[in-house]
């Protein structure tokens, strides 16, 4: 009768730990070697391995001592492996996914932010050519309502009037941009 005998396998379903171990170091090293042909990652079929060895002994009392448990090893094996692999497939395609979803994300922020800057500048654009140029005197060269008065040659209080008519206009064409 070919190892492990059909005795050992009787002790095995009846809770032999000792009867259990002879099973596992008979198995072990051919296991591993079946498991690493198959997922090509040695520490992976040490766990898968492990893992088998853990179910079989949670499931001992539905081994059959007259069926071929070699068979029933290296099945319980390959099936985990497939098993393995679809989950490594599915994570796979969840990482393209969320990658993709995160491309796309930026894509359309960017174009986004691309969309409100033309209706910033075309806003500007709108503007008179005194208040534009008030506007990016004080914006963009981050000039003092003061200094803008002294280069305009214009009181400051004008300068004050302008800029708050200006900002006025650009928040009404940007929000009506928006909507």
């Amino acid at each position: 009768m070919a190892y492990p005998d059909e005795n050992t396998l009787i002790r095995v379903t009846q809770g032999d730990e000792a009867a259990f171990a002879e099973l596992y170091n008979h198995y072990k090293t051919p296991a591993l070697r079946f498991t690493v042909s198959l997922l090509k990652d040695e520490e992976e079929a040490e766990n898968m391995v492990q893992d088998v060895f853990i179910k079989i002994w949670v499931r001992r009392t539905q081994i059959k001592p007259d069926y071929n448990f070699n068979s029933y090893l290296f099945t319980c094996l390959r099936n985990m492996a497939f098993d393995h692999f679809k989950k490594l497939e599915k994570s796979e395609q969840l990482r393209k996914h969320y990658m993709e979803a995160i491309r796309a994300a930026g894509e359309e922020e960017r174009e986004e932010a691309e969309r409100r800057l033309t209706v910033v500048q075309a806003a500007v654009e709108s503007l008179s050519i005194k208040r534009r140029q008030i506007l990016k005197l004080n914006i963009e060269e981050g000039k003092s309502y003061q200094e803008i008065a002294e280069f305009l040659r214009i009181s400051k209080n004008t300068v004050k009037n302008q800029l708050v008519k200006a900002k006025q206009i650009l928040r009404e064409k940007v929000d009506l941009a928006t909507i």
